[in-house]
């Protein structure tokens, strides 16, 4: 995964796309993914990130969107989703 970010980021791209960065990765290394993300960004790179780690996704997102079975049923802040009693019930399993 880290591979893959270097080779993108090696073109300066102005959006990078990112599909479940985190997935099979120790805890240890999604952390380190998510750095990597966070300092990205940071460096003025627009991110869109499709993420199974919805906690994780939403801590550092901007803006956040919820799919249902193909539809966007929820938008907003990403800290405001992360807060929200629905999304918190239906994908953090509280």
């Amino acid at each position: 995964q880290m591979l893959a970010m270097g080779r993108a980021l090696m073109t300066q791209p102005k959006v990078l796309l990112l599909d479940e960065p985190s997935m099979g990765l120790s805890p240890i290394m999604v952390d380190k993914i998510f750095e990597v993300v966070n300092d990205i960004h940071s460096q003025g790179v627009t991110i869109l990130l499709v993420e199974q780690n919805a906690s994780r996704a939403l801590a550092a997102a901007n803006r956040g969107y919820v799919m249902e079975s193909g539809l966007i049923t929820m938008t907003g802040a990403g800290k405001d989703l992360l807060n929200d009693p629905k999304v918190r019930a239906a994908y953090l399993g509280e």
